[in-house]
């Protein structure tokens, strides 16, 4: 499986926003566009601060 689990850095921590997802695509310049498998949807503000393919992992840092 290829999705990823998507997190929220803040105040120097990371916390699940959400799970498996598989599509994510740019809205604007710091605004992004999230489906998981589930159908589940989403937008977040923010900037990707880091990803980790083999951890299955994508945090966004938020302004």
């Amino acid at each position: 499986m290829c999705e990823a689990n998507v997190f929220i850095y803040r105040d120097n921590k990371e916390e699940k926003y959400m799970e498996s997802v598989d599509i994510i695509e740019p809205i604007s310049e710091d605004e992004w566009y999230l489906k998981n498998i589930f159908g589940e949807q989403s937008k977040i503000k923010g900037n990707i601060k880091h990803i980790s393919l083999i951890n299955h992992k994508i945090v966004f840092e938020i302004k």
